[in-house]
């Protein structure tokens, strides 16, 4: 038997793991439609916007370069 000290975290017994199943089964069960619908809307807007941020990002990056490359020509030509 082990006390309370030793390895008190470990993994969850079988009927833990049984209850975690069921409680995800019930929550599943409990969802509509609309609910999924809005929850993948949700989700849908999150990553195009992370998308969004990411390219204007990397885009404003690019842009930044070639505006100090053509200057840095302009003053080479001058």
């Amino acid at each position: 038997m082990q006390s309370m000290g030793e390895n008190s975290m470990s993994r969850p017994g079988i009927l833990g793991v049984v209850s975690y199943v069921a409680g995800m089964a019930s929550i599943g069960a409990s969802l509509t439609l609309a609910d999924v619908g809005t929850a993948v809307g949700i989700a849908t807007a999150v990553l195009t916007c992370v998308t969004n941020t990411v390219y204007t990002y990397r885009r404003d990056r690019r842009e930044q370069r070639e505006c100090e490359a053509r200057l840095a020509q302009l003053e080479r030509q001058a």
